[in-house]
């Protein structure tokens, strides 16, 4: 099926693979997720300290959600495959560096990891979760630009004004797009390959937006929890639409995808902690340290 609008596509030839060093594969995708990773820690590390948090707080639990949340991510990555895609053990687990992870394992395993570490330090779990959400939430942004580069995310073929096309052969959706992959289209050339919506992009356009809420909200809501709920609704809201349009995840029941699904389950959670954080009293946030405030922003 070809597009319409295809001579209009934006057209991407980057070669995903940037380098191989040995068995490490450097790809866009892994350059701009530790770059989103290393943004999210600064904005949250900035934020923390209005919060009454010190500097050390957001670096320790860093330090054990960071892992976690790539853990799951790439669990729930290969629970969703498994059986297809050349997955065919739990075992690809820990091969993170073949590619392929679930930005929602990325955040269920990272929440984990450091709401346990806030429960062992006898921290604000959920004024910590506050900050999270919007350390977190950057760093997913600006790691989608390596998503949207790689193309590895497939979407519908686009019959908007506005489209991506693929033209290295080895982008994923050159090789495996399941509409019109070059695999699929036989002596098709890959000018001719459809082009298809950037769905990416419109979800980071949602994450930035999104952002700008969790700030807003920062500023004039005196309520821990808000905004961690606010944040957690607003992205499965905007993470069901934009999955009607990708097709890169598995259908499990009633026509709807795993991120679709696992949308739902959240924004009925999300719509729970929110009615219960507004709820609460106004929290009374303690200033941070002196010695921490006065050090200016992390090096």
């Amino acid at each position: 099926m070809f597009s319409a609008v295809a001579l209009l596509a934006i057209e991407i030839g980057i070669d995903p693979e940037i380098q191989a060093f040995g068995g490490l594969l450097l790809t866009w995708h892994g350059v701009f997720t530790a770059i989103g990773i290393a943004i999210g820690v600064y904005v949250a590390v900035l934020v923390a300290r209005t919060r009454g948090f010190i500097d050390d707080d957001v670096y320790s639990a860093a330090l054990i959600a960071i892992p976690c949340g790539i853990i799951g991510a790439r669990a729930l990555y290969v629970m969703e495959r498994y059986g297809s895609r050349g997955i065919e053990t739990f075992g690809d687990i820990f091969r993170v560096n073949e590619g392929g992870i679930s930005i929602y394992g990325a955040i269920i395993g990272g929440l984990i990891g450091g709401i346990v570490y806030a429960w062992i330090r006898k921290l604000s779990i959920m004024r910590g979760l506050d900050v999270a959400a919007v350390g977190g939430i950057i760093g997913m942004a600006v790691g989608r630009i390596g998503d949207f580069i790689n193309g590895e995310h497939f979407a519908e073929a686009s019959t908007l004004p506005w489209a991506v096309r693929y033209t290295n052969v080895s982008s994923p959706s050159v090789l495996s797009h399941p509409e019109c992959g070059l695999g699929l289209q036989p002596g098709v050339l890959i000018e001719q390959l459809c082009a298809q919506h950037p769905a990416v992009i419109y979800e980071l356009i949602g994450d930035l937006l999104i952002f700008g809420v969790l700030l807003f909200l920062l500023r004039f809501v005196k309520k821990d929890g808000v905004t961690f709920f606010t944040f957690l609704l607003l992205y499965s809201l905007m993470r069901f639409g934009v999955s009607e349009l990708r097709l890169d995840s598995r259908v499990v029941i009633w026509g709807l995808t795993t991120p679709q699904v696992t949308s739902l389950f959240l924004i009925g959670f999300s719509a729970i902690g929110l009615l219960y954080a507004w709820r609460r009293p106004d929290a009374d946030v303690p200033s941070p340290p002196l010695e921490e405030a006065a050090t200016g922003p992390p090096g």
